[in-house]
């Protein structure tokens, strides 16, 4: 509890009332409560009837909820209390409640959590409430809640204390019942399509399954450092090695890297792996999982995102890396060979390049990423990614490339897929050409997993494999400008 000579007028006046309930012998943070309706499902029931046909129903309920208005008029008030699904007016009568409960209401402040019992009618100004017949205290609120529209705007302030931005901000609560609504709808369709969803570990001896920074935690039982997971890839793999052909998991990744409006270095995906599949394999469950979101989360496939339609409905985009920025920049990377002719056209071009991205396939996904990405509003799935850039991909036709694509969504990765290496002498070299790039700086680079190594060679079935990031697509579909808005507790600087 706080120190008392730092809590205002308001906040001192609440404190003195929990001996006023023991008084009554109250327990100011109360017992259980039988709800027996939500305000959603009041309203259901209610819904379009008159105040006699109300009358003649004489539904019974009782529903319990945040106090979010007082109207105390002597022997008989109103009150508005909320709970998970909305708002709803009551009546308490000091005729009807008895006086010894209608005592206790008069303690009531705006926060507290009570229950109500009552029958369900309608004022003569036409609003659905409950007339209360018993009155119930839950929980004492000690502090004011914030003023409406002026007292929680900060978005900074509003992440620290969700649990306020919840009491008093409908539209957060609308996304964080979306964000498990859009999970579900995500596990509904992958049973639907015989994956079977698996839990791996969260701590990995061994950086792999992506390019970047990880956090790094020590193990005192085994005296030994582990990785945070950046990625799910490689241990979902060894499990279509173990014969289960069709998994995935949605799960906590953690990478060690910067925040912004659609980074967050604690974020989660969905992972999945299909046995005997391949690249278009993925590019079907895609298209078809997000569908069903969309339509699930929000009514449709096709949404407005910060005034701007998005399209679901529609086949997505499909175009090649080098024929998306042909189309950009008139430069055909396929007819480039040396590392020397791309270093030039990089530097008319101003594009910079690090110390370790000294290959054609390196400078081509840095024109990417600089002349193309933002302008891939509609979904996209942009394939054949240089091999430079995809250690864990099977290489296509043209060895330069592997068969790979990333989804974009208004300027944004929202999914990559692979046709994934399952050649254990290839995935080998290819960890020893990442090893490589990490000494040369590269920290994202991939160590060598000789384990992985090893199970590829007892055999994987061919396969095709994705990543789709969770928080973007919410983002997306409940349209939010920022990762902060749809993940619960999202990192934060200090104060």
């Amino acid at each position: 509890m706080d120190n008392n000579q730092n809590l205002n007028d308001q906040e001192m006046f609440r404190r003195e009332k929990l001996a006023k309930y023991k008084e009554m012998k109250i327990d100011p943070y109360g017992q259980a409560f039988k709800v027996t309706h939500s305000v959603k499902e009041i309203r259901a029931l209610c819904n379009k009837k008159s105040s006699k046909a109300l009358d003649k129903m004489n539904l019974v309920v009782s529903v319990a909820g945040r106090i979010k208005a007082i109207r105390k008029m002597g022997k008989a008030s109103f009150i508005n209390i909320q709970d998970k699904t909305g708002n709803i007016q009551s009546y308490i009568g000091i005729d009807v409640v008895g006086k010894k409960n209608y005592e206790l209401f008069k303690l009531a402040d705006i926060g507290d959590i009570v229950g109500l019992t009552g029958r369900v009618m309608m004022t003569r100004t036409g609003e659905l409430t409950v007339r209360a017949t018993k009155y119930k205290h839950l929980c004492k609120c000690l502090h004011p809640l914030p003023e409406k529209f002026h007292g929680l705007t900060d978005v900074e302030e509003r992440s620290r204390r969700r649990y306020l931005d919840l009491i008093m901000n409908d539209e957060a609560r609308r996304v964080a019942f979306a964000r498990p609504a859009l999970i579900r709808s995500i596990q509904n369709y992958m049973d639907s399509q015989g994956y079977v969803e698996v839990e791996t570990a969260v701590l990995s001896p061994i950086l792999g399954g992506a390019n970047a920074r990880p956090f790094v935690a020590h193990m005192n039982a085994l005296d030994r450092d582990f990785y945070l997971r950046i990625a799910t890839e490689l241990n979902l793999k060894r499990l279509l090695v173990g014969g289960m052909e069709r998994v995935y998991e949605i799960g906590r990744l953690f990478r060690n890297e910067g925040m912004d409006a659609t980074h967050n270095p604690e974020f989660t995906t969905i992972e999945a792996y299909q046995a005997y599949s391949d690249l278009q394999g993925m590019r079907k469950l895609a298209e078809g999982m997000i569908r069903k979101a969309a339509k699930d989360v929000t009514g449709s496939d096709v949404i407005t995102y910060q005034d701007k339609v998005i399209d679901f409905h529609k086949p997505f985009r499909w175009i090649s890396m080098a024929d998306l920025i042909l189309e950009k920049t008139g430069i055909d990377f396929r007819n480039i060979k040396t590392f020397e002719e791309a270093k030039n056209l990089a530097d008319e071009k101003g594009v910079k390049l690090e110390n370790h991205k000294n290959t054609v396939g390196h400078v081509m996904n840095e024109f990417f990423e600089v002349f193309c990405e933002e302008s891939l509003i509609q979904p996209t799935f942009v394939h054949t990614y240089p091999i430079e850039v995809s250690p864990l991909t099977k290489m296509g036709t043209d060895p330069r490339y592997v068969e790979r694509f990333e989804l974009f969504v208004n300027g944004h990765e929202l999914a990559n897929a692979y046709t994934e290496l399952n050649d254990p002498i290839d995935q080998k070299a290819r960890f020893e050409a990442q090893l490589k790039a990490k000494e040369l700086g590269d920290d994202e680079a991939n160590e060598m997993d000789i384990d992985f190594v090893e199970a590829l060679e007892y055999g994987m079935p061919p396969a095709g494999g994705i990543g789709m990031g969770i928080d973007r697509l919410v983002m997306l579909l409940t349209n939010q400008p920022n990762i902060r808005e749809v993940i619960l507790f999202p990192m934060m600087k200090d104060r």
